[in-house]
């Protein structure tokens, strides 16, 4: 089990590192008793070791006020996965993208759809916690969202273009002070950008204007701070961007098979940044100028940036073949640690994206909707006028009422549970009482999904002009489909 991040000040205490079950101690600044600290640690101590010993250790006894006083929980964050797959490693000239959304396990993710917009001059938008200028028209989207807010953490715009978000921590603490959400940006992201390089630009313009910050969850007891990496992407190419508070550096894929989760993952080759970042690294003490300038190395916390997903490699190894199914198998796959199922996080949404390098063919977008892809199934989305609305996986709207709207936020955690996930809480109780009707009814899901993914196969193929009111109700067909199976 993966233990909190302990922060103190002046000093920075990880516990354990990502790759690492011993506990262990790292030090970045000055602080007195650090030595006594590190010794009692230890190789191999662990967390209730840890704190047993240094409320018993005399040499520590003058310290033990100034380090609860100092000492605070620094949030985890969420071990999400987003992939994107390029030709020749992908079939038929597909671009393939990817994401599983780990959140608290009780988290209730929904699929809305928002048409193309105009709007009035000088009108304000309202994002999860602060209002900022609208722009005059927005293009349509489809997002999965945690329901409780605004923006998305994964979704897609009209013109093919997709974005992932992650949530990450680095050696700059996130802000608790509310601005965007990393989540709010990648729905402005797509609301505003017609290609991944547009959509990368706005981001970065709303962070310099507005900043990030505020609770990542619906939590009222604590807030979860966190920076921001997106995975940003469209038939072309596609864009890494990691964020440190207003500081940022991206960098640009056209080929292969990349992976981001919830660490730093940029080193040397950058091809865009802000322009005060090395500079900003270089006064905090980062980097001294003298060497190689390393992104991860530089911001990352001790060695959170060393290589993460070992679901890239199971990509990589289907050299030339890698389809949407393969992307679905990959966040299906639990022994990769993947698809997340833990004590405190789950994979609570997914998606899958097919984005032709051909601009004649549509781009389609498969939702889960629901937790644990290993037990959900992905339902396709194309982007066409006349979308048909699918209250069913959307939560209840709760307006002024709702507790993110209040201060205090987060006094109350109303059920947003919404008709698809409560089918799939019914279904997944079937399947752990009645192993057997529970595998039975597991099959005939997934082989709605497969006839699901020919008819897809054969809109791709086809050299026909899709008629729009063919796949109008698509999405909608298929959440009504899955529910009366579940029922």
């Amino acid at each position: 089990m993966r233990m909190p991040v302990l922060t103190f000040r002046p000093c920075l205490l990880t516990w354990p590192n990502r790759h690492c079950e011993e506990g262990r101690l790292f030090l970045f600044r000055n602080w007195p008793g650090a030595a006594a600290l590190s010794y009692l640690v230890g190789k191999g101590g662990t967390e209730a070791t840890f704190w047993q010993k240094l409320f018993s250790a005399p040499k520590l006894k003058d310290m033990h006020s100034s380090l609860i006083m100092h000492a605070q929980w620094m949030a985890v964050a969420p071990p999400s996965y987003c992939f994107v797959a390029f030709p020749p490693r992908t079939k038929d000239g597909l671009v393939v993208f990817g994401k599983n959304s780990a959140r608290p396990r009780e988290e209730v993710q929904e699929v809305v759809y928002f048409a193309a917009a105009a709007h009035d001059p000088g009108s304000k938008v309202e994002c999860t916690y602060i209002a900022i200028d609208q722009v005059p028209k927005t293009h349509a989207i489809v997002l999965s969202r945690p329901a409780w807010l605004w923006g998305a953490e994964m979704g897609a715009n009209e013109h093919g273009v997709c974005i992932a978000n992650e949530a990450i921590t680095t050696r700059e603490p996130a802000s608790e002070t509310e601005a965007l959400l990393g989540m709010d940006l990648v729905r402005l992201g797509l609301e505003r950008g017609a290609t991944a390089k547009e959509a990368l630009n706005v981001i970065v313009s709303l962070l310099d204007e507005n900043g990030q910050g505020g609770n990542y969850y619906e939590d009222g007891s604590s807030c979860h701070a966190f920076q921001s990496a997106f995975l940003i992407v469209d038939r072309a190419e596609a864009w890494i961007l990691e964020t440190v508070g207003k500081y940022w550096a991206a960098e640009k894929i056209t080929e292969g098979v990349k992976c981001i989760c919830n660490q730093l993952s940029l080193t040397t080759k950058i091809d865009v940044e802000h322009p005060e970042l090395r500079s900003y690294a270089e006064t905090q003490g980062w980097w001294t100028g003298d060497t190689e300038f390393n992104f991860s190395e530089v911001f990352s916390l001790a060695e959170d940036h060393l290589g993460c997903c070992s679901g890239q490699e199971s990509l990589e190894k289907q050299e030339g073949n890698i389809t949407v199914r393969t992307m679905m198998e990959v966040l299906r796959d639990k022994a990769s640690g993947v698809c997340v199922d833990s004590e405190t996080f789950l994979t609570t949404a997914s998606i899958v994206s097919v984005l032709p390098q051909n601009p004649a063919s549509p781009c389609i977008h498969y939702f889960t909707g629901t937790p644990d892809p290993s037990r959900s199934i992905f339902k396709p989305f194309i982007f066409v006028d006349d979308v048909k609305l699918v209250p069913k996986v959307q939560s209840p709207f709760l307006g002024d009422d709702d507790p993110v709207k209040k201060r205090p936020r987060f006094q109350e955690k109303p059920d947003r549970r919404h008709e698809l996930y409560k089918a799939h809480e019914r279904a997944r109780s079937v399947t752990e009482n009645n192993q057997d009707k529970g595998q039975k009814l597991m099959r005939i899901m997934l082989d709605l999904e497969r006839q699901g993914l020919e008819a897809m196969d054969d809109i791709l193929t086809s050299t026909e002009v899709l008629d729009p009111a063919e796949v109008a109700d698509l999405f909608y067909d298929c959440v009504d489909t899955e529910i009366k199976f579940f029922k």
